[in-house]
C-alpha cells in the first residue's frame, strides 16, 4: 500500500465564530474514517467554543473490511510490524498536525489529540514523542503500543484521560490499566475511567468526563 504524501479529512471551524485559539485532532479507529469522529465536534465546541476541529482519514486503505482506513494493518500482529506499521502512520500524522497549527497560527500548548480505538494507539504513540507536547491526550477504547520502547523516546509528558468500556469485545478492558502502567512508569499524569457495561464504544459519560478534561487542559485562551 503507498500512502498519500498528506493526510485529509473533514474539519470544522470555531463554534464561536471567531479565530481558533484551540485545535483538536480526532483520530479514528479501524475501518472507519474522519467521518466517524468529526459528529464530536459540534458536541466538544459547546464546550470548547474557540476550538477548531480536524478528523483526518488514516493513510492506508482498511484490509479487513471493503470500506474505510486504518493507520496500521493488524492482519500480522507481532510487535515488530505493529511498530513499523504504527512509525511510518506517525510521520504522516505528525506532519498533518504540524500543517494544521500552522495554518491557525497555533502552537502545541493549544492541540490536543482525542482518539478512538486505533486512533488512541496513534495519540498515545504520536503525542509524548512530539518536540512540544500538546496540552492533553484523551484516549477512548485504545491500547499503549510498544510501552518498553517509552522511556527512551519520550519527548514530552502531556495529561492523559484514558476511557475503556468493561465489555469491550473488540480491543478488551485489560489494555487500559496496562496502559495507565506503562504510561505512569515514564512520569505521565493519566486519568482513567472503566464505563461499566460499554462495550467498544464511547457514552455519554466518557463524553463529560472528556469535555471537563480537555477544558481544564487548555485553560484560559
Amino acid at each position: 500500500m503507498i500512502a498519500p504524501l498528506t493526510l485529509t479529512g473533514p474539519s470544522e471551524p470555531p463554534a464561536g465564530g471567531g479565530p481558533a485559539r484551540q485545535l483538536v485532532i480526532l483520530l479514528h479507529g479501524l475501518g472507519a474514517d474522519g467521518n466517524d469522529l468529526i459528529g464530536l465536534a459540534p458536541i466538544l465546541g459547546q464546550v470548547l467554543p474557540d476550538a477548531a476541529f480536524a478528523a483526518p482519514d488514516a493513510p492506508f486503505p482498511c484490509d479487513m473490511a471493503p470500506y474505510g482506513y486504518q493507520w496500521f494493518s493488524v492482519m500480522d500482529r507481532t510487535p515488530a510490524i505493529l511498530l513499523a506499521a504504527a512509525r511510518a502512520a506517525a510521520r504522516l500524522l505528525d506532519a498533518f498536525i504540524d500543517d494544521q497549527l500552522a495554518s491557525l497560527g497555533l502552537d502545541d500548548s493549544r492541540l490536543a489529540l482525542v482518539g478512538f480505538s486505533q486512533g488512541t494507539m496513534m495519540s498515545l504513540h504520536v503525542g509524548p514523542r512530539r518536540a512540544r507536547p500538546p496540552a492533553c491526550i484523551v484516549g477512548f477504547s485504545g491500547r499503549l503500543l510498544a510501552p518498553e520502547l517509552l522511556a527512551d523516546e519520550i519527548r514530552g509528558r502531556p495529561p492523559i484521560l484514558l476511557v475503556h468500556g468493561d465489555a469491550d469485545a473488540v480491543v478488551p478492558v485489560d489494555s487500559l490499566p496496562a496502559a495507565v502502567k506503562g504510561l505512569e512508569a515514564v512520569g505521565l499524569q493519566v486519568s482513567a475511567h472503566v464505563a461499566p457495561g460499554l462495550g467498544h464504544g464511547i457514552d455519554e459519560t466518557g463524553l463529560r468526563l472528556a469535555e471537563e478534561f480537555l477544558v481544564a487542559a487548555f485553560g484560559p485562551a
